[in-house]
């Protein structure tokens, strides 16, 4: 038997999920397809009124993108970033959704992306490239409640699934952190310089639980990310 579980972790890295610490690693996704996705197990569950996302992400393909989709059984599209097609970045929150515009969004190139939501003052904000967008509202005194579903490479239309190829991630990611708390200003540019204030408490990419699915490589990093 621990022979037979050796080999299936080996061959899919798929079977369970094991804390890793994936500094100085790209999660790659090279083909588009409704089937590579990473799941990645939350460090807590609890209802969330505030909630900070960052990542980095390479692509040179101009189509939406699902960047991070967190689905509860409430809600597929309860925290959803993605880059659309046009170049500009949506959020959705509890499947409603409010669009950011004019933002960096360049091709061939690391992009380093925040997003923050507050319930209290229903103000949601995107930081690209070290450059802030407007603040907009949505889903003021709301919440993210349930079991949380983390999907990256995908966007859920059913909690932990329904994928669809015109929305997967096709690209690298890299560096993906959550918080249960709005990061300050100070804190988000430290991160577009590549300076972790401190890990997500949520979602640690210096301690990863995570499971790949169908065609999905994890290799170093070979290019640089921050200036």
């Amino acid at each position: 038997m621990l022979t037979l579980l050796f080999i299936c972790v080996l061959a899919s890295g798929c079977c369970y999920a094991i804390p890793q610490d994936m500094s100085g690693k790209v999660i790659i996704f090279p083909a588009e397809t409704n089937t590579a996705h990473v799941k990645v197990t939350p460090a807590v569950e609890k209802i969330f009124f505030s909630v900070t996302v960052c990542l980095r992400f390479f692509s040179d393909y101009k189509k939406e993108l699902t960047l991070f989709s967190l689905a509860t059984r409430s809600h597929f599209n309860d925290f959803l970033l993605t880059r659309r097609a046009d170049g500009n970045y949506g959020l959705c929150i509890a499947d409603k959704a409010v669009f950011f515009n004019g933002l960096p969004n360049g091709l061939n190139e690391w992009n380093s992306v925040c997003v923050t939501w507050d319930s209290g003052t229903g103000l949601s904000q995107f930081w690209v490239n070290g450059k802030p967008s407007a603040k907009k509202a949505l889903q003021a005194g709301g919440s993210i409640a349930g079991t949380p579903s983390i999907i990256l490479g995908q966007e859920q239309d059913t909690y932990g699934g329904g994928f669809n190829t015109n929305d997967a991630f096709y690209g690298h990611v890299t560096d993906v952190h959550m918080w249960d708390n709005v990061l300050s200003p100070a804190e988000i540019q430290n991160y577009m310089k590549c300076v972790i204030s401190r890990p997500g408490n949520v979602v640690d990419w210096e301690y990863l639980e995570y499971t790949r699915h169908g065609y999905v490589i994890v290799e170093r990093n070979q290019n640089t990310i921050c200036p």
